[in-house]
């Protein structure tokens, strides 16, 4: 079945265009006109790929963005009219995979939904991620430190801190806050958010033992990232 993308615009002629293009090239697609009812079906339908503005009724674009980072990785590109830098990087620090402004080529904003879908793909499909000395294996439920001279060391993870450790290698590089990573990674219990912090402690410390210094970096305001040492 044909990929389905979210469109969350409350301009509905720019939404209309969109569904239009998109539907050309052979996509589902379902419009939102403000964040309560994006999430809604964000929520219900699952979809594939969500193009998403960021002035919008009810909850602005960061808004549901923040949310649906909560909840899993769907593949988010914001397009909207807000053009300075700082616009853009908060989107992408927020858990955005791509960024178009307005007024955009509609042909443009399918092509990169495209190529964001393309990668996406790709990601869910490997079963071995690897950040510099690190490799984990998915479906293994097994980590493993590279040594130097390519001694494989595996780490003994709990569950949680197996989790943890794949979630945030799967987009190393990224900050994650205490809540993604609690929502995304303890989501049966009744954790708080300093639980997190001696989950990620006990992960840095497994590394460190194993020769894999400086992977776990705490940032400041914001949580974690996993970022690849060289």
């Amino acid at each position: 079945m044909n990929a389905l993308i979210l469109i969350v615009e409350d301009e509905a002629e720019i939404a209309a265009i969109l569904e239009a293009y998109f539907a050309r090239e052979g996509f589902r697609t379902v419009q939102a006109q403000n964040g309560q009812v994006a999430l809604d079906l964000h929520l219900q339908l699952k979809p594939d790929l969500v193009v998403l503005d960021v002035k919008l009724p009810k909850l602005n674009g960061y808004e549901v963005l923040a949310a649906i980072r909560r909840r899993d990785d769907t593949p988010v590109l914001m397009a909207t009219a807000l053009t300075d830098d700082l616009d853009k990087l908060q989107a992408l620090r927020i858990g955005a995979d791509d960024y178009v402004v307005k007024p955009f080529n509609p042909l443009e904003v399918v092509a990169r939904a495209r190529a964001i879908l393309r990668r996406s793909k790709s990601q869910s499909e490997a079963t071995i991620i690897r950040v510099g000395k690190i490799e984990i294996d998915l479906t293994s439920h097994a980590a493993i430190v590279i040594s130097d001279d390519g001694r494989r060391q595996k780490l003994d993870l709990t569950l949680t801190e197996f989790r943890l450790l794949a979630h945030m290698a799967r987009a190393s590089n990224r900050a994650f806050t205490r809540s993604e990573l609690l929502d995304a990674c303890l989501p049966e219990g009744e954790a708080m958010e300093r639980t997190v912090d001696s989950h990620i402690s006990n992960v840095r410390r497994k590394l460190e033992s194993a020769a894999a210094k400086g992977y776990l970096e705490g940032v400041r305001g914001i949580g974690y990232r996993l970022v690849p040492v060289t």
